[in-house]
């Protein structure tokens, strides 16, 4: 039996600069107070609440999930859910009362009392809003169907942060912008792209840091605008960006000095035995805009999709098995990356 592809290990449309999709429903329960104001009983039947809708009922969907509770997982496990996109940083920091609902090829986490009740997030690979929207909002209904949810006539669903009322939903992209990021247009897109009513933020979401010319592209408002105005406004935005980055990208990658960190990165990716976090993810950028300028030949996005995942720290370590110290998770990920990038050939001309 073949083995089931993550998300991520698959092809994705628009890939040379789209990374992912990731559609996200805020949801609360009638008559609970939101996860900050609940007590630890109120969140243990909430969670039960939500287990029970899911799990037990006849949907082909229910068979596909497993409930993880955030509890029993160990430091690493739990960092690691952050690193593969599955869960915020902040659900982690108090794991008590917390569990997920995990779809077996991670494509569908849905957080159990994060800052709301519920947040169901469906990731795809590539540029996937539409397919994406669709697998949120089968899974709501689903849901809706045992949950009684929060909702009002003139505000819409009901949400812990006033800026998620209305639909409760958030549509995001994952975007590389390399060529961009080097000619140091972000400011100034991020500045115009606020007026829009969308948001620029770091890889891993808001108050994150920018890893590997990786941004999170995002809708701001949920109140007034329909799910479908709001994701054809991210889209019609981001292929105005993915233009941006493509003449940007043809025009630097006609440059000696960064054709020659194209070749660098490839090299030392493909030879060296230690290898810092930050280094491979400053070297795969590279290297991703080698391939999808036709520099470089010999990997897919989606593998360098998925050894990014495979190498953060935590990522690593859970994987192992083991807590490992820098120097080890240095040495794995420089062994994943010479293995991963080993086919990858300068391209002829």
């Amino acid at each position: 039996m073949a083995e089931l592809l993550k998300w991520y290990q698959r092809a994705g449309s628009c890939a040379d600069v789209v990374c992912s999709t990731r559609v996200r429903l805020a949801r609360n329960l009638k008559h609970y107070p939101f996860p900050a104001y609940a007590s630890v009983e109120q969140k243990e039947e909430i969670e039960q609440k939500v287990k029970d809708a899911m799990l037990s009922g006849n949907s082909i969907l229910s068979r596909e999930f497993r409930f993880v509770p955030l509890e029993n997982l160990s430091e690493e496990a739990a960092v690691s859910f952050v690193e593969r996109h599955l869960v915020s940083p902040e659900y982690i920091s108090d794991r008590k009362g917390k569990g997920v609902l995990l779809s077996q090829d991670e494509s569908v986490s849905i957080m159990i009392n994060e800052e709301d009740h519920l947040r169901i997030q469906v990731l795809r690979e590539g540029l996937s809003l539409k397919e994406a929207a669709e697998t949120a909002d089968r899974i709501d209904t689903l849901l809706s169907e045992t949950l009684q949810f929060a909702f009002d006539q003139e505000f819409g669903y009901l949400t812990q942060c006033p800026t998620n009322l209305g639909t409760g939903m958030r549509a995001s992209l994952m975007l590389h912008l390399p060529a961009l990021t080097e000619q140091g247009a972000m400011g100034r897109i991020a500045g115009n792209l606020t007026k829009l009513g969308l948001t620029l933020r770091g890889t891993y979401g808001e108050g994150t840091q920018i890893l590997g010319a990786l941004y999170q592209l995002s809708n701001q408002i949920t109140l007034g605008l329909s799910e479908n105005e709001a994701i054809s406004n991210l889209s019609s935005i981001a292929s105005q960006l993915m233009e941006e980055e493509r003449r940007a990208r043809e025009e630097l990658c006609r440059t000696l000095p960064v054709q020659d960190k194209i070749d660098r990165a490839a090299g030392v990716l493909q030879s060296a035995r230690l290898l810092s976090s930050q280094e491979f993810m400053e070297l795969i950028s590279y290297l991703r805009m080698g391939l999808a300028a036709g520099l470089l030949q010999g990997a897919a996005p989606q593998d360098l999709n998925a050894l990014t995942m495979e190498v953060q720290p935590a990522t690593l370590m859970a994987k192992a098995g083991e807590s490992l110290d820098q120097r080890q998770r240095d040495s794995l990920r420089a062994k994943l990356a010479r293995e991963a990038c080993a086919h990858i050939t300068v391209a002829k001309e």
